[in-house]
């Protein structure tokens, strides 16, 4: 016991000695930092207060994980504007970073443009509202039959529609008013594919040649031989599906258009191209019948 005691003491001693030693060097340190402090002052210099090691990794941290706090538009003190989520970047660490932009065409769409099909042909009340987004977009819905997909109806806006409303006029409209087919019958209606373009990021080109064939579709105004305003649109998969370059497909357009004259390059010079992109979903009748069937289970 006594040994342990001894023991017990001696490092309570030395414990002390250790303390009153740093207890020095710490009002030496203290000095130092006073001085220090006293010819800053004199420089106009401001010192900035050290952060611990675990302090800052745990805000590194909290700023990896949870995100910046938004900034407003145009505040005060110079403030960079925080990033719009819909513009595709992200922020972390301070740095943008791309992001993925959201998706907006999904196979509900199509689906939804069959229960509609469906209802019509076989003169049933019409589908009930869908869960998908109801945001306001240009869209068109195509229809096409066949292990080749042959075209059976395309027809869309592009004026910003509401979804539900808009899939629901444009399902019906592409299927029975275009007129360059006769209305989609019932007994085809086990043979059918139907496609939702969703248009987005519109441009002005600066000529007809300023697009990209298989990323862009393009709407073109022009005048026809009797000085009539016409206008015509590809959907971006047309030229790529057709094998066309861009004078190829431009061509093609004017013609589509009721342009029935000899195509030159002034006229081709003369027409106003806009650009555009879009989210395309496809979904067969074997397709539809699935979720059906999933969804009265």
């Amino acid at each position: 016991m006594a040994g342990n005691e001894t023991a017990v003491h001696a490092t309570v001693s030395s414990t002390s000695s250790g303390a009153r030693a740093r207890s020095g060097t710490r009002r030496r340190r203290r000095r130092r930092w006073i001085r220090y402090d006293e010819e800053d002052r004199r420089r106009g210099v401001r010192r900035r207060a050290a952060v611990p090691a675990g302090g800052l990794s745990k805000r590194n941290m909290a700023a990896g994980c949870c995100g910046a706090k938004k900034q407003r538009l145009g505040g005060g003190g110079g403030a960079a504007p925080s990033l719009s989520p819909c513009d595709g970047t992200a922020i972390r660490h301070g740095i943008p970073q791309s992001r993925k932009p959201a998706t907006i065409a999904q196979p509900e769409m199509g689906f939804f443009c069959f229960d509609v099909l469906y209802c019509q042909l076989h003169q049933l009340d019409p589908p009930k509202t869908p869960n998908f987004s109801n945001e306001a977009f240009p869209l068109f819905v195509t229809w096409t039959i066949g292990k080749d997909m042959r075209l059976r109806g395309c027809i869309g806006t592009f004026n910003a529609m509401h979804l539900h409303a808009g899939l629901r006029e444009y399902a019906t409209t592409s299927a029975f008013k275009d007129s360059r087919f006769n209305p989609i019958t019932r007994d085809e209606l086990p043979r059918l594919h139907v496609s939702v373009s969703i248009l987005r990021h519109f441009e002005d080109g600066l000529d007809y040649l300023d697009w990209e064939v298989g990323v862009h579709g393009i709407r073109i105004e022009f005048h026809n031989e009797k000085g009539n305003k016409r206008t015509a649109t590809y959907l971006p998969s047309v030229a790529m599906e057709q094998g066309w370059d861009q004078i190829q497909t431009i061509d093609s357009l004017l013609h589509k258009g009721g342009f029935k004259g000899l195509v030159t390059p002034d006229i081709r010079r003369s027409l106003k191209l806009t650009r555009y992109q879009s989210e395309e979903v496809t979904v067969s009748y074997q397709d539809y019948m699935t979720h059906c069937h999933n969804r009265r289970c």
